[in-house]
């Protein structure tokens, strides 16, 4: 990609969004959320401040940082965090989040307004978050002798990173400081475009985060009410796909029930699951003090922020997503819990769901039938039920401590002073 491209492409993008804004709720919310967005961060951010700025491009990417975030914060207490994400699906949520000091959307890259960004913020170092490469910030970091780490990233051989016509994204990569890769492979592309100096394995820092959930999170309520001393099947970020699947599996044979967390809880999805599900609870309704906290086999939770805390009381876990073209949602917060894995096929892409098939806690599923089989082994073999949540909890407690050999890095080279 030449710098030409790369400028036509930042054109068209900003013409596109202001386009689609007049039409799709997502492009308005990011036309509206950098608005005047230099005048907010000049009357928001102190000149002397000189934050830690971490950048996120979305929720996934923020949920991966955030195991650094809060240690910095523990470590160097002195320093202020400015969050800055790209998408609203990441600033929305989390423009809250009390972890850092400021939250904001990113403005869009460029000579001028990275030049301005920078001007303005100041700040002492830089994160970036597994990918999101924006030219003219990476330059200009690199202009200013900013300390610039990249952390949870991932490559694959068919990027252009390592094509013959990739010579700005490899440009890019070279104004970091060091990049911390997710697994060897990452690092063995890396090393073969001359970058092996400045990257090194740090592993995901995920594994982190959800073994922090894990450890802090309390049972869900009335969850066990529900159970009533059944098995369960819980599936969470499921779509349409996926509830089918789900829909024939003979609960009452088994003698399980399933407890489904659906990816979308709008009243229309709400109410198809409700059409294909025979006689669903809704946990609404259980926490509204249902007068019978056992009555049925399927519960819907028609709840947010109840998912990673969920999976604890799960003897099977389901997740959505693997019919998708997009890929699977997050495994690892089931695995966490030592429990068995189920997804459909599109896994491929995702490196913490492809260990864990290898370690023996994951299963992918393509059919009605396939799953049936997977749900049968675990609940009449309880050798290979054992087996598979040893192998779930060891495959996510192995691969802990990512977090610690970024902020031993900084701490090692001295990026920051408290």
């Amino acid at each position: 990609m030449s710098i030409l491209f790369y400028n036509f492409f930042l054109l068209l993008y900003k013409i596109s969004v202001r386009i689609s804004s007049l039409f799709n709720p997502k492009a308005e919310k990011w036309l509206k959320g950098r608005k005047n967005i230099f005048e907010r961060l000049r009357n928001t951010i102190p000149g002397n401040a000189r934050p830690i700025w971490i950048h996120c491009s979305s929720l996934g990417e923020f949920e991966q940082g955030r195991p650094v975030i809060e240690k910095l914060r523990k470590e160097y207490p002195g320093h202020k965090i400015l969050l800055t994400f790209f998408s609203p699906s990441g600033y929305e949520e989390m423009k809250g989040f009390t972890g850092s000091d400021w939250v904001f959307y990113l403005p869009l890259d460029g000579p001028v307004s990275a030049k301005r960004f920078l001007s303005i913020t100041s700040p002492c170092m830089v994160l970036f978050v597994k990918y999101e490469f924006w030219y003219y910030y990476l330059k200009k970091i690199r202009y200013r002798d900013i300390p610039l780490i990249l952390i949870s990233a991932s490559f694959r051989k068919n990027s252009p990173f390592f094509k013959w016509y990739g010579f700005l994204q490899r440009k890019m990569l070279s104004r970091f400081n060091h990049l911390f890769v997710q697994n060897e492979s990452s690092k063995e592309l890396i090393d073969g475009i001359g970058l092996s100096s400045i990257c090194s394995v740090s592993g995901d820092t995920r594994f982190d985060r959800v073994i922090e959930v894990a450890e802090k999170s309390d049972p869900v309520p009335f969850i066990e009410k529900f159970l009533n001393g059944y098995k369960c099947i819980i599936a969470g970020s499921t779509w349409e796909e996926d509830e089918y699947l789900l829909s024939h599996l003979d609960l009452e044979e088994n003698k399980i029930k399933l407890i489904i967390a659906p990816h979308e809880i709008n009243e229309k999805h709400i109410t198809g699951l409700k059409k294909i599900f025979q006689n669903p609870l809704l946990y609404s309704v259980l926490s509204n003090e249902h007068p019978d906290y056992s009555a049925g086999n399927t519960l819907i939770i028609d709840s947010i922020g109840l998912l990673s805390r969920l999976y604890r009381h799960a003897s099977i876990a389901y997740i959505g997503g693997g019919f998708k073209s997009s890929g699977i949602h997050n495994v690892l917060e089931a695995a966490v819990y030592g429990k068995p894995v189920l997804f459909g096929p599109n896994y491929k892409k995702f490196n913490e769901a492809v260990g864990l098939i290898k370690r023996g806690g994951g299963f992918s599923v393509s059919d009605t039938e396939s799953l049936e089989k997977k749900v049968e082994v675990f609940l009449k073999n309880e050798n290979e039920y054992s087996r598979a949540c040893r192998a779930s909890e060891n495959y996510v407690q192995s691969m802990k401590g990512a977090t610690q050999k970024i902020i031993q890095y900084i701490q090692e080279n001295r990026l920051l002073i408290n």
